[in-house]
C-alpha cells in the first residue's frame, strides 16, 4: 500500500503503517511550489555576498569561515563525507524507512531550501527498496542526528552502504541496481539532510509502537494473574477510577473488567474469602498501568508532532526571502519523550514481575503449589523463570534513568548543550525486548495457575488466550528445558496475536481517535 504524505498532518496510524508494513511514500505535486520557492531563496543567497550559515560558510565552530561561490558544491559533499562517523550495529531496515519518511515529510514542508529532485530521489529509494545502512551510535541529538543522517545522505550521493534486494552493497551499486542515479548536492542541501531529529524520532516512535502493543498484552496477563491468584476484581470497578479521574486508569480498569467478565474462578470466592485486600500488584493494576498508558499517550503526542516538524537549520521563509538560524534541530522534546517511555517500560515490567513472584510463592498464591509444579521438590517448576523475570526487570530499572540530563559540550563548545535524544531512543530497544520477555513469562505462569484452578474456568475471553498459548506451549508437568518455551511466550507478546484473539475493541487506544 502507498501512503500519500501530508507534511505537517501525518497521523500516528500512517507512521505505524510505514514502520510495520514498509509502505511506499508519495508526495502531492501541490507541495512542489513551496519547495521550489524556498530552493530559489537559497540559490539567490548562495550567489550573493552576505554570509548565510551552511550556504556559503563552514559549519559549527567553523561558521565564520566564508566559502567561495564556486566551492559550495564541494562544501556540501565534504559535509556529508566528514560526518559519516557512525559506529555500532546497523539500525533495522523498518526504522531506517520510517526515518527516511519523516525526513522526506520535513523537507516537503518547503522551509529547508532543497530542490524537488532531492525529494523525488528519497521517495524512489523507499519505493525501490534502497535502504541506507545506518549505524546506531554517534549522535548526541543536537545540531540534529548528524552522523546517522549523514550515512543516509551518503547513499544519495553514491557513497556509503545500502541494502537492496536483501543484499548489503556500496551505495552507488544499490542505486544502480534500483535504476536510480546519485544526486549532486546543491547549496545547503547536505546540511538540510543531516540537520534534524529524524533518527531519534524514528527510533523512539518505533519503540513506542512496540511498547504499546506489549502494554496491552500486560493487561491480559494481569487479568490472568488476578484469576490465577483468585484475586478480587472489585478494585477494577468503574466508580473507583472515576473518583480519581485519570483517563489511563479508567481505561486500564475497563479493559481488566472486560477481560475477566464471566469468570467462574472470580465468582467462586466473592463470598467467604477471608482475605480483605490483595497485594498491590493485583489491586493497583489500574493505577500503575493507567499511569503508564497516560505517559505513553503523552509521548505519542510529542513524537507525532516531531514527525511533522521542520527540524533543520537554518530555515528558509520564502514569503519574505529570509533565511533564519534557529534551534529546531535540538532533540530535547524527543529525549524527554523517550525518557518517559523508558519509565513506562520499567514500571510495566516491575508490576508484572511482582505478579509472577506472587503466583510462584505458596504463601501468597492462595492455594497454588510452590512454583506451580504438581510435584514440588522433585521438580522446580517455574522457580528460575521467576528469577529470569527479576533479572530482566532490574536491567530495565537500571536503563530507565533520564538520558536527557546527560548533556555535554561538543564542536569546540559551539554546540554546548545537547539532548542525548538518540541515546535515549536507542536504549529503549533493549528495554522493550526485556519487557516482552517479562510479560511472556507472566503469560505462561498465569496460564499454568489458571489451569490449576480447574474445574473452575476463567472468563471466556481469557479461555481464548489460554487456548492460544496451549497451541504453542503445553502445560508444565515434570521439569523440562524451558528456554524455548519462554521465547514462545515472548513472541506471542511481541506479535500482538493475543490482542487480536481478544479483539482490538477490548483495549484502549494510543490516541483519542486511534489514528
Amino acid at each position: 500500500m502507498t501512503i500519500e504524505l501530508r507534511p505537517g498532518d501525518i497521523k500516528l496510524a500512517e507512521l505505524e503503517q510505514i514502520y510495520r508494513q514498509g509502505s511506499a511514500i508519495t508526495l502531492g505535486e501541490q507541495l512542489r511550489t513551496r519547495v521550489d520557492q524556498a530552493s530559489s531563496v537559497v540559490a539567490k543567497a548562495a550567489s550573493g555576498s552576505d554570509p548565510v550559515y551552511g550556504v556559503n560558510t563552514g559549519f559549527g565552530k567553523l561558521a565564520s569561515k566564508r566559502i567561495p561561490a564556486d566551492e559550495t558544491t564541494a562544501l556540501q559533499r565534504n559535509l556529508i563525507l566528514s560526518h559519516c562517523c557512525g559506529v555500532g550495529q546497523p539500525l533495522p531496515a523498518s526504522m531506517v524507512r520510517l526515518m527516511m519518511a519523516i525526513k522526506l515529510a520535513s523537507l516537503a514542508r518547503g522551509a529547508s531550501g532543497v530542490r524537488w529532485e532531492l525529494l523525488v530521489l528519497m521517495g524512489e529509494m523507499l519505493a525501490r527498496d534502497v535502504t541506507p545502512v545506518i549505524p546506531r551510535q554517534g549522535s548526541v541529538g543536537a545540531s540534529g542526528d548528524l552522523a546517522p543522517l549523514a550515512h543516509m545522505t551518503a547513499v544519495m550521493i553514491g557513497e556509503g552502504e545500502a541494502e537492496h534486494a536483501g543484499e548489503r552493497m556500496p551505495g552507488a551499486a544499490a542505486l544502480k541496481a534500483a535504476g536510480l542515479q546519485p544526486i549532486v548536492l546543491g547549496p545547503k542541501e547536505g546540511l538540510a539532510l543531516i540537520n534534524g531529529t529524524q533518527f531519534s524520532t524514528a527510533v523512539a516512535l518505533a519503540q513506542l509502537l512496540e511498547v504499546w502493543r506489549i502494554a496491552r498484552v500486560a493487561l491480559v496477563t494481569g487479568a490472568l494473574a488476578t484469576d490465577a491468584a483468585m484475586g478480587s476484581s472489585a478494585p477494577f470497578r468503574a466508580e473507583i477510577q472515576a473518583l480519581r479521574g485519570h483517563q489511563g486508569q479508567i481505561d486500564a480498569a475497563q479493559t481488566l473488567r472486560a477481560l475477566m467478565e464471566g469468570s467462574e474462578i472470580r465468582e467462586s470466592h466473592r463470598k467467604g474469602d477471608e482475605r480483605v485486600q490483595d497485594p498491590y500488584c493485583i489491586r493497583c493494576q489500574p493505577q500503575v498501568m493507567g499511569a503508564a498508558i497516560d505517559i505513553l499517550r503523552f509521548a505519542a503526542g510529542t513524537l507525532v508532532t516531531e514527525a511533522n516538524a521542520v527540524t533543520d537549520n537554518p530555515l528558509v521563509f520564502a514569503d519574505d526571502d529570509s533565511i533564519l538560524s534557529g534551534g529546531n534541530f535540538h532533540g530535547e522534546p524527543v529525549a524527554f519523550a523517550a525518557d518517559q517511555i523508558a519509565l513506562a517500560i520499567a514500571e510495566i515490567g516491575a508490576i508484572a514481575q511482582r505478579r509472577i513472584a506472587l503466583l510462584v510463592d505458596p504463601a501468597l498464591s492462595f492455594g497454588l503449589p510452590p512454583f506451580l509444579t504438581p510435584e514440588p521438590g522433585l521438580n522446580s517448576g517455574f522457580m528460575i523463570a521467576e528469577v529470569t523475570s527479576a533479572a530482566l526487570m532490574s536491567e530495565n530499572k537500571q536503563r530507565a534513568g533520564p538520558c536527557s540530563l546527560d548533556s555535554t559540550p561538543t564542536s569546540a563548545n559551539q554546540e554546548d548543550h545537547v539532548s542525548m535524544s538518540a541515546h535515549a531512543a536507542c536504549r529503549l530497544e533493549a528495554m522493550t525486548e526485556n519487557l516482552a520477555r517479562i510479560v511472556g513469562i507472566e503469560l505462561l505462569i498465569a496460564c499454568q495457575g489458571v489451569e490449576m484452578r480447574e474445574p473452575l474456568r476463567t472468563s471466556p475471553r481469557l479461555v481464548q488466550i489460554l487456548q492460544t498459548v496451549r497451541d504453542r506451549v503445553p502445560a508444565l508437568g515434570a521439569d523440562r528445558f524451558l528456554a524455548p518455551e519462554l521465547e514462545q511466550g515472548a513472541e506471542l507478546v511481541r506479535s500482538g496475536r493475543l490482542i487480536d484473539v481478544v479483539g482490538q475493541t477490548c483495549f484502549p487506544s494510543l490516541t483519542a481517535t486511534d489514528e
